[in-house]
Protein backbone atom coordinates (compact mmCIF):
# COMPACT_ATOMS: atom_id res chain seq x y z
CA UNK A 1 0.00 0.00 0.00
CA UNK A 2 3.08 1.90 1.02
CA UNK A 3 4.75 1.84 -2.32
CA UNK A 4 1.67 2.43 -4.47
CA UNK A 5 1.46 5.49 -2.38
CA UNK A 6 4.69 6.89 -3.21
CA UNK A 7 4.07 5.46 -6.71
CA UNK A 8 1.19 7.62 -7.18
CA UNK A 9 3.22 11.17 -5.74
CA UNK A 10 6.11 10.58 -8.05
CA UNK A 11 3.27 10.62 -11.03
CA UNK A 12 1.71 12.95 -9.63
CA UNK A 13 5.28 15.39 -9.19
CA UNK A 14 6.21 14.00 -12.35
CA UNK A 15 2.78 15.45 -14.36
CA UNK A 16 3.16 18.65 -12.12
CA UNK A 17 6.84 19.32 -13.39
CA UNK A 18 5.73 18.47 -16.89
CA UNK A 19 2.97 21.21 -16.85
CA UNK A 20 5.06 23.74 -15.24
CA UNK A 21 7.68 22.98 -18.39
CA UNK A 22 4.58 23.21 -20.53
CA UNK A 23 3.55 27.04 -19.02
CA UNK A 24 7.29 28.14 -19.00
CA UNK A 25 7.47 27.06 -22.91
CA UNK A 26 4.33 29.29 -23.60
CA UNK A 27 5.29 32.16 -21.88
CA UNK A 28 8.25 31.92 -23.48
CA UNK A 29 6.12 31.53 -26.64
CA UNK A 30 4.22 34.88 -25.82
CA UNK A 31 6.84 37.22 -24.96
CA UNK A 32 8.74 36.23 -28.09
CA UNK A 33 6.15 36.86 -30.25
CA UNK A 34 5.30 40.23 -28.67
CA UNK A 35 8.91 41.27 -29.08
CA UNK A 36 9.50 40.43 -32.93
CA UNK A 37 6.34 40.34 -34.59
CA UNK A 38 4.06 42.89 -32.23
CA UNK A 39 1.48 45.43 -33.93
CA UNK A 40 0.66 47.54 -30.69
CA UNK A 41 3.08 49.95 -31.57
CA UNK A 42 2.10 50.62 -34.93
CA UNK A 43 -1.83 50.19 -33.87
CA UNK A 44 -0.82 52.99 -31.43
CA UNK A 45 1.38 55.43 -33.87
CA UNK A 46 -2.55 55.16 -35.86
CA UNK A 47 -4.72 55.88 -33.08
CA UNK A 48 -2.63 58.89 -31.47
CA UNK A 49 -0.93 60.78 -34.81
CA UNK A 50 -3.93 60.23 -37.64
CA UNK A 51 -7.22 60.34 -34.84
CA UNK A 52 -5.44 61.87 -31.80
CA UNK A 53 -7.41 63.30 -28.45
CA UNK A 54 -10.51 61.58 -28.22
CA UNK A 55 -12.86 62.85 -25.68
CA UNK A 56 -16.28 61.25 -25.16
CA UNK A 57 -18.98 62.20 -27.77
CA UNK A 58 -16.54 64.02 -30.20
CA UNK A 59 -15.60 63.28 -33.80
CA UNK A 60 -12.18 61.44 -32.74
CA UNK A 61 -13.76 59.32 -30.33
CA UNK A 62 -16.29 57.93 -33.15
CA UNK A 63 -13.37 57.92 -35.43
CA UNK A 64 -11.81 55.80 -32.81
CA UNK A 65 -14.25 53.18 -32.44
CA UNK A 66 -14.32 52.58 -36.06
CA UNK A 67 -10.35 52.37 -36.33
CA UNK A 68 -10.41 50.08 -33.62
CA UNK A 69 -13.20 48.41 -34.69
CA UNK A 70 -11.39 47.48 -38.20
CA UNK A 71 -8.07 46.30 -36.28
CA UNK A 72 -10.05 43.91 -34.18
CA UNK A 73 -11.60 42.43 -37.33
CA UNK A 74 -8.21 41.65 -38.53
CA UNK A 75 -7.66 39.39 -36.45
CA UNK A 76 -10.43 36.74 -37.22
CA UNK A 77 -11.44 36.64 -33.95
CA UNK A 78 -14.04 34.38 -33.31
CA UNK A 79 -16.44 37.34 -32.88
CA UNK A 80 -16.19 41.21 -33.31
CA UNK A 81 -19.16 43.82 -31.75
CA UNK A 82 -19.94 47.06 -30.99
CA UNK A 83 -21.74 47.70 -27.29
CA UNK A 84 -23.90 51.28 -27.87
CA UNK A 85 -24.10 53.61 -24.90
CA UNK A 86 -25.27 56.81 -24.35
CA UNK A 87 -21.84 59.27 -23.31
CA UNK A 88 -21.27 62.96 -22.25
CA UNK A 89 -20.05 65.74 -24.63
CA UNK A 90 -18.60 68.37 -23.14
CA UNK A 91 -16.74 70.79 -24.96
CA UNK A 92 -13.12 72.83 -24.34
CA UNK A 93 -14.53 75.63 -26.40
CA UNK A 94 -11.48 78.36 -27.55
CA UNK A 95 -8.20 78.71 -25.32
CA UNK A 96 -8.71 79.62 -21.59
CA UNK A 97 -7.03 82.23 -20.11
CA UNK A 98 -6.28 82.83 -16.19
CA UNK A 99 -4.32 85.85 -14.71
CA UNK A 100 -3.11 86.92 -11.53
CA UNK A 101 -3.69 90.46 -11.27
CA UNK A 102 -1.71 92.57 -8.62
CA UNK A 103 -2.65 96.72 -8.71
CA UNK A 104 -2.34 97.28 -12.54
CA UNK A 105 0.28 94.61 -13.26
CA UNK A 106 -0.99 91.05 -15.01
CA UNK A 107 0.86 87.66 -14.89
CA UNK A 108 -0.74 84.76 -17.44
CA UNK A 109 -0.62 81.70 -16.25
CA UNK A 110 -0.85 77.80 -17.87
CA UNK A 111 -4.64 77.04 -17.28
CA UNK A 112 -6.79 74.40 -18.51
CA UNK A 113 -10.72 73.64 -18.31
CA UNK A 114 -11.36 70.68 -15.96
CA UNK A 115 -13.58 68.73 -17.79
CA UNK A 116 -17.37 68.62 -17.29
CA UNK A 117 -16.64 72.37 -15.74
CA UNK A 118 -19.32 75.12 -16.73
CA UNK A 119 -18.05 78.15 -18.61
CA UNK A 120 -17.13 81.57 -17.08
CA UNK A 121 -19.04 83.49 -19.69
CA UNK A 122 -16.95 85.43 -22.27
CA UNK A 123 -15.87 88.47 -20.12
CA UNK A 124 -14.34 85.91 -17.84
CA UNK A 125 -14.35 86.44 -14.10
CA UNK A 126 -12.69 88.62 -11.77
CA UNK A 127 -12.18 88.25 -7.81
CA UNK A 128 -9.84 87.71 -4.76
CA UNK A 129 -8.44 83.89 -4.10
CA UNK A 130 -7.78 82.12 -1.13
CA UNK A 131 -5.63 79.39 -0.98
CA UNK A 132 -6.44 76.06 1.09
CA UNK A 133 -4.39 72.61 1.15
CA UNK A 134 -7.60 70.70 1.96
CA UNK A 135 -11.23 70.62 2.54
CA UNK A 136 -10.64 70.65 6.46
CA UNK A 137 -9.04 74.16 5.78
CA UNK A 138 -11.84 75.51 3.75
CA UNK A 139 -14.64 74.17 6.25
CA UNK A 140 -12.63 76.66 9.02
CA UNK A 141 -12.35 79.59 6.73
CA UNK A 142 -16.18 79.45 6.09
CA UNK A 143 -18.95 81.47 4.29
CA UNK A 144 -17.35 84.93 6.07
CA UNK A 145 -13.94 84.63 4.23
CA UNK A 146 -14.51 82.42 0.75
CA UNK A 147 -18.42 84.07 -0.27
CA UNK A 148 -17.60 85.79 -3.69
CA UNK A 149 -14.11 84.72 -4.11
CA UNK A 150 -12.15 81.72 -5.91
CA UNK A 151 -10.98 79.29 -3.90
CA UNK A 152 -7.10 77.70 -4.91
CA UNK A 153 -6.55 73.84 -4.42
CA UNK A 154 -3.15 73.77 -3.52
CA UNK A 155 -2.52 70.20 -2.06
CA UNK A 156 0.27 68.54 -3.98
CA UNK A 157 1.21 64.48 -5.02
CA UNK A 158 2.98 63.68 -1.98
CA UNK A 159 6.71 63.09 -3.59
CA UNK A 160 7.41 60.37 -0.68
CA UNK A 161 5.31 57.91 -2.36
CA UNK A 162 7.31 55.45 -4.27
CA UNK A 163 3.86 54.24 -5.99
CA UNK A 164 2.89 57.25 -7.90
CA UNK A 165 -1.10 56.22 -8.00
CA UNK A 166 -1.16 56.07 -4.79
CA UNK A 167 0.04 59.69 -4.29
CA UNK A 168 -2.36 60.32 -7.13
CA UNK A 169 -4.90 58.68 -5.23
CA UNK A 170 -4.26 61.26 -2.32
CA UNK A 171 -4.64 64.45 -4.20
CA UNK A 172 -7.12 63.72 -6.81
CA UNK A 173 -10.50 64.64 -4.45
CA UNK A 174 -9.58 68.21 -4.56
CA UNK A 175 -9.92 68.56 -8.62
CA UNK A 176 -13.09 66.13 -8.74
CA UNK A 177 -15.17 67.42 -6.07
CA UNK A 178 -13.44 71.18 -5.00
CA UNK A 179 -15.89 72.98 -7.05
CA UNK A 180 -18.92 71.09 -4.80
CA UNK A 181 -16.91 71.93 -1.65
CA UNK A 182 -16.12 75.39 -2.06
CA UNK A 183 -19.56 76.48 -3.74
CA UNK A 184 -21.76 76.53 -0.46
CA UNK A 185 -19.50 78.39 0.86
CA UNK A 186 -20.01 80.89 -1.75
CA UNK A 187 -16.98 80.53 -4.00
CA UNK A 188 -17.40 81.78 -7.22
CA UNK A 189 -14.94 79.53 -9.20
CA UNK A 190 -12.03 77.15 -8.34
CA UNK A 191 -8.27 76.59 -9.17
CA UNK A 192 -6.42 73.70 -8.74
CA UNK A 193 -2.84 72.23 -8.87
CA UNK A 194 -2.38 70.25 -11.85
CA UNK A 195 -1.84 66.37 -10.40
CA UNK A 196 1.58 66.34 -11.32
CA UNK A 197 4.91 65.56 -9.48
CA UNK A 198 7.07 67.36 -12.30
CA UNK A 199 8.07 71.25 -11.96
CA UNK A 200 5.87 71.82 -14.94
CA UNK A 201 4.71 74.97 -17.34
CA UNK A 202 1.68 72.63 -18.75
CA UNK A 203 -1.92 72.65 -17.10
CA UNK A 204 -3.21 68.79 -16.07
CA UNK A 205 -6.92 68.35 -17.05
CA UNK A 206 -9.17 65.82 -15.77
CA UNK A 207 -12.40 65.35 -14.50
CA UNK A 208 -14.35 67.56 -12.09
CA UNK A 209 -17.75 66.60 -9.94
CA UNK A 210 -20.98 68.64 -10.04
CA UNK A 211 -24.20 68.01 -7.46
CA UNK A 212 -27.67 68.72 -8.44
CA UNK A 213 -28.46 69.81 -5.35
CA UNK A 214 -25.12 72.33 -4.70
CA UNK A 215 -24.29 75.59 -7.12
CA UNK A 216 -22.08 74.87 -9.98
CA UNK A 217 -19.03 76.95 -10.78
CA UNK A 218 -16.40 76.71 -13.26
CA UNK A 219 -12.94 74.59 -12.48
CA UNK A 220 -9.55 74.98 -13.83
CA UNK A 221 -6.19 73.41 -13.44
CA UNK A 222 -2.93 75.64 -13.70
CA UNK A 223 0.40 74.33 -14.06
CA UNK A 224 2.37 73.30 -10.96
CA UNK A 225 5.07 76.17 -11.64
CA UNK A 226 1.57 78.40 -11.86
CA UNK A 227 0.65 76.96 -8.56
CA UNK A 228 4.13 77.83 -6.94
CA UNK A 229 3.84 81.09 -8.73
CA UNK A 230 0.43 82.07 -7.37
CA UNK A 231 0.81 80.55 -3.96
CA UNK A 232 4.60 82.82 -3.35
CA UNK A 233 2.37 86.15 -5.16
CA UNK A 234 -0.19 85.47 -2.07
CA UNK A 235 1.99 85.21 0.72
CA UNK A 236 3.26 88.73 -0.84
CA UNK A 237 -0.20 90.08 -1.26
CA UNK A 238 -3.37 88.07 0.12
CA UNK A 239 -5.59 90.66 -1.44
CA UNK A 240 -4.50 89.88 -5.14
CA UNK A 241 -7.10 89.45 -7.47
CA UNK A 242 -7.29 86.62 -10.15
CA UNK A 243 -8.70 86.53 -13.72
CA UNK A 244 -10.14 83.73 -14.88
CA UNK A 245 -12.26 82.80 -18.83
CA UNK A 246 -13.55 79.39 -19.58
CA UNK A 247 -15.33 78.95 -22.94
CA UNK A 248 -16.48 74.97 -22.09
CA UNK A 249 -20.18 73.97 -22.51
CA UNK A 250 -22.30 70.79 -22.22
CA UNK A 251 -23.80 69.60 -25.17
CA UNK A 252 -26.80 66.67 -25.66
CA UNK A 253 -25.37 63.02 -24.71
CA UNK A 254 -24.38 61.39 -28.20
CA UNK A 255 -24.53 57.51 -28.89
CA UNK A 256 -20.87 56.09 -28.94
CA UNK A 257 -19.78 52.41 -28.03
CA UNK A 258 -17.40 49.79 -26.27
CA UNK A 259 -15.89 47.86 -28.76
CA UNK A 260 -15.49 43.86 -28.34
CA UNK A 261 -13.25 41.44 -29.51
CA UNK A 262 -13.68 37.49 -28.64
CA UNK A 263 -12.13 33.54 -28.67
CA UNK A 264 -14.83 31.76 -27.50
CA UNK A 265 -13.64 28.91 -24.72
CA UNK A 266 -13.34 25.13 -25.74
CA UNK A 267 -14.47 23.36 -22.98
CA UNK A 268 -15.90 26.10 -20.79
CA UNK A 269 -16.97 29.40 -23.55
CA UNK A 270 -19.82 30.30 -20.77
CA UNK A 271 -16.97 31.43 -18.55
CA UNK A 272 -15.31 34.96 -19.29
CA UNK A 273 -12.53 36.03 -19.05
CA UNK A 274 -12.23 40.05 -19.97
CA UNK A 275 -9.37 42.30 -20.22
CA UNK A 276 -9.20 45.70 -21.84
CA UNK A 277 -8.32 49.57 -21.50
CA UNK A 278 -10.27 52.95 -22.17
CA UNK A 279 -10.85 53.83 -25.81
CA UNK A 280 -11.67 57.73 -25.11
CA UNK A 281 -9.22 60.49 -23.95
CA UNK A 282 -8.73 64.19 -23.02
CA UNK A 283 -8.51 66.58 -25.74
CA UNK A 284 -5.54 68.25 -24.69
CA UNK A 285 -2.74 65.48 -26.07
CA UNK A 286 -3.00 62.19 -28.13
CA UNK A 287 -4.02 59.75 -24.76
CA UNK A 288 -0.83 57.52 -25.99
CA UNK A 289 -0.18 56.53 -22.44
CA UNK A 290 -4.10 56.87 -20.88
CA UNK A 291 -5.43 54.99 -22.51
CA UNK A 292 -4.49 54.03 -26.10
CA UNK A 293 -1.68 51.73 -24.29
CA UNK A 294 -4.01 50.11 -22.99
CA UNK A 295 -6.36 49.69 -25.80
CA UNK A 296 -3.77 48.43 -28.09
CA UNK A 297 -2.23 45.97 -25.39
CA UNK A 298 -5.83 44.38 -24.99
CA UNK A 299 -5.64 43.71 -29.17
CA UNK A 300 -1.95 41.98 -28.88
CA UNK A 301 -3.28 39.89 -26.49
CA UNK A 302 -6.10 38.48 -28.99
CA UNK A 303 -3.23 38.71 -32.04
CA UNK A 304 -0.74 36.64 -29.99
CA UNK A 305 -2.82 34.06 -28.87
CA UNK A 306 -4.02 33.56 -32.28
CA UNK A 307 -0.26 34.04 -34.02
CA UNK A 308 0.44 30.64 -31.26
CA UNK A 309 -2.78 28.73 -32.24
CA UNK A 310 -3.66 28.72 -28.71
CA UNK A 311 -7.31 27.39 -27.85
CA UNK A 312 -8.68 28.92 -24.75
CA UNK A 313 -10.27 26.70 -22.68
CA UNK A 314 -12.63 29.67 -21.17
CA UNK A 315 -13.81 32.66 -23.70
CA UNK A 316 -11.30 35.14 -23.82
CA UNK A 317 -12.55 38.65 -24.68
CA UNK A 318 -11.14 42.11 -24.92
CA UNK A 319 -12.89 45.26 -24.73
CA UNK A 320 -11.94 49.04 -26.06
CA UNK A 321 -14.20 50.71 -23.14
CA UNK A 322 -15.66 54.07 -23.66
CA UNK A 323 -16.52 57.54 -21.36
CA UNK A 324 -13.52 56.13 -19.08
CA UNK A 325 -12.64 60.02 -18.57
CA UNK A 326 -15.80 61.30 -17.81
CA UNK A 327 -18.89 59.53 -17.09
CA UNK A 328 -17.88 55.43 -16.76
CA UNK A 329 -20.63 54.95 -19.14
CA UNK A 330 -18.68 52.36 -20.91
CA UNK A 331 -17.81 50.04 -17.72
CA UNK A 332 -21.29 50.33 -16.44
CA UNK A 333 -23.09 49.49 -20.11
CA UNK A 334 -20.84 46.48 -19.78
CA UNK A 335 -21.86 45.50 -16.52
CA UNK A 336 -25.69 46.42 -17.48
CA UNK A 337 -25.58 44.13 -20.66
CA UNK A 338 -23.15 40.84 -18.87
CA UNK A 339 -26.12 41.01 -16.41
CA UNK A 340 -29.09 40.95 -19.01
CA UNK A 341 -26.69 38.26 -20.53
CA UNK A 342 -26.53 36.27 -17.56
CA UNK A 343 -22.68 36.19 -18.45
CA UNK A 344 -20.52 34.07 -16.23
CA UNK A 345 -16.75 36.06 -15.79
CA UNK A 346 -13.99 34.44 -13.61
CA UNK A 347 -12.03 37.30 -14.14
CA UNK A 348 -11.33 41.00 -15.03
CA UNK A 349 -8.06 42.13 -15.99
CA UNK A 350 -7.82 46.29 -16.94
CA UNK A 351 -4.44 47.94 -18.58
CA UNK A 352 -4.91 51.68 -17.67
CA UNK A 353 -1.89 52.95 -16.07
CA UNK A 354 0.44 53.76 -19.00
CA UNK A 355 2.63 52.01 -21.37
CA UNK A 356 5.48 51.95 -19.42
CA UNK A 357 7.88 47.93 -18.58
CA UNK A 358 5.44 46.26 -16.54
CA UNK A 359 6.58 44.98 -13.35
CA UNK A 360 3.16 43.08 -11.85
CA UNK A 361 -0.08 43.16 -11.29
CA UNK A 362 -2.81 44.49 -8.29
CA UNK A 363 -5.43 42.80 -7.22
CA UNK A 364 -8.85 43.22 -6.12
CA UNK A 365 -9.59 39.65 -4.69
CA UNK A 366 -10.02 37.42 -1.81
CA UNK A 367 -7.05 36.32 -0.21
CA UNK A 368 -7.37 32.43 -1.62
CA UNK A 369 -7.00 33.97 -5.39
CA UNK A 370 -4.10 36.34 -4.42
CA UNK A 371 -2.21 33.72 -3.34
CA UNK A 372 -2.65 31.90 -6.12
CA UNK A 373 -1.94 34.31 -8.57
CA UNK A 374 1.35 34.66 -6.45
CA UNK A 375 1.87 31.16 -6.73
CA UNK A 376 3.05 32.26 -10.28
CA UNK A 377 5.67 34.15 -9.70
CA UNK A 378 8.32 32.05 -10.58
CA UNK A 379 7.09 31.53 -13.94
CA UNK A 380 6.82 35.77 -14.58
CA UNK A 381 9.46 36.50 -12.40
CA UNK A 382 12.32 36.16 -15.55
CA UNK A 383 10.24 38.53 -17.95
CA UNK A 384 10.31 41.23 -15.09
CA UNK A 385 7.15 40.86 -13.74
CA UNK A 386 7.37 40.17 -9.84
CA UNK A 387 4.76 42.77 -8.08
CA UNK A 388 2.09 40.97 -7.17
CA UNK A 389 1.49 42.79 -3.71
CA UNK A 390 -0.41 45.80 -4.72
CA UNK A 391 -4.34 46.54 -4.06
CA UNK A 392 -6.64 47.52 -6.94
CA UNK A 393 -8.14 46.84 -9.88
CA UNK A 394 -9.50 49.20 -12.75
CA UNK A 395 -12.46 52.01 -13.20
CA UNK A 396 -13.77 50.68 -16.36
CA UNK A 397 -14.28 47.04 -14.26
CA UNK A 398 -14.87 48.23 -11.50
CA UNK A 399 -18.77 48.07 -11.98
CA UNK A 400 -17.76 44.18 -12.31
CA UNK A 401 -15.42 43.62 -9.81
CA UNK A 402 -18.30 45.11 -7.18
CA UNK A 403 -20.35 42.12 -8.24
CA UNK A 404 -17.59 39.48 -7.05
CA UNK A 405 -15.88 38.97 -9.89
CA UNK A 406 -11.61 39.10 -9.02
CA UNK A 407 -10.17 41.60 -10.56
CA UNK A 408 -6.99 42.56 -11.76
CA UNK A 409 -4.89 45.54 -13.25
CA UNK A 410 -1.30 45.34 -15.33
CA UNK A 411 1.06 47.17 -12.80
CA UNK A 412 3.53 49.13 -15.00
CA UNK A 413 6.18 51.50 -13.45
CA UNK A 414 5.06 54.77 -12.65
CA UNK A 415 7.23 57.35 -11.96
CA UNK A 416 7.11 58.90 -15.06
CA UNK A 417 3.52 58.44 -15.34
CA UNK A 418 2.06 61.90 -14.43
CA UNK A 419 4.36 63.64 -16.40
CA UNK A 420 2.25 63.78 -19.17
CA UNK A 421 -1.12 62.17 -17.82
CA UNK A 422 -4.24 64.27 -19.04
CA UNK A 423 -1.58 66.84 -20.76
CA UNK A 424 -0.73 67.61 -24.07
CA UNK A 425 2.49 66.15 -23.29
CA UNK A 426 0.12 62.50 -23.83
CA UNK A 427 1.75 61.80 -26.96
CA UNK A 428 2.80 58.97 -29.23
CA UNK A 429 6.46 59.77 -29.07
CA UNK A 430 6.24 59.27 -25.37
CA UNK A 431 6.08 55.69 -25.60
CA UNK A 432 8.94 53.07 -25.67
CA UNK A 433 8.14 50.83 -28.33
CA UNK A 434 9.66 47.72 -26.52
CA UNK A 435 8.04 48.40 -22.99
CA UNK A 436 4.75 48.81 -24.61
CA UNK A 437 5.41 45.48 -26.19
CA UNK A 438 6.40 43.44 -22.51
CA UNK A 439 2.72 45.01 -21.09
CA UNK A 440 1.13 43.36 -23.84
CA UNK A 441 3.03 39.99 -23.23
CA UNK A 442 2.54 40.03 -19.72
CA UNK A 443 -1.41 41.08 -20.15
CA UNK A 444 -1.26 37.94 -22.52
CA UNK A 445 0.85 35.48 -20.55
CA UNK A 446 -1.31 36.50 -17.81
CA UNK A 447 -4.61 35.94 -19.11
CA UNK A 448 -2.61 32.01 -20.60
CA UNK A 449 -2.61 31.41 -16.98
CA UNK A 450 -5.66 32.41 -15.51
CA UNK A 451 -7.22 30.32 -18.06
CA UNK A 452 -5.21 27.31 -17.26
CA UNK A 453 -5.05 27.16 -14.45
CA UNK A 454 -8.25 29.11 -12.60
CA UNK A 455 -7.92 31.16 -9.84
CA UNK A 456 -9.75 28.61 -7.27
Amino acid sequence: MKKISFLICCLLSIQHLFAGQEDSLMIRRIFSEALTKGESYQNLQVLCSSIGGRLSGSENAAKAVEYISSVMKRLNADSVYKQACMVPHWVRGDAAEAKIIAKDKAVSLPVCALGGSIGTGAKGLTAQIVEVHSFDELKKLGKEKIKGKIVFYNRPMDPTLINTMHAYGGAAKQRYSGAMEAAPYGAIAVVVRSLSLSKQDIAHTGAMGYADTIAKIPGCAISTNAADLLSESLKKNPELSFYLRLNCESLPEVQSYNVVAELKGQSEPEKIIVFGGHLDSWDTGQGAHDDGAGVVQSIEVIRILKALNYVPKNTIRAVAFMNEENGRRGGLKYLELAQKNKEQHIAALESDEGGFAPLGFSMDASTEVRNRVKSWRPLLEPYGIYNFNESGSGSDIDPLVDTGVPGFSLLPESQRYFDYHHSPEDSFDKVNKRELELGAAAMAAFIYLIDQKGLK
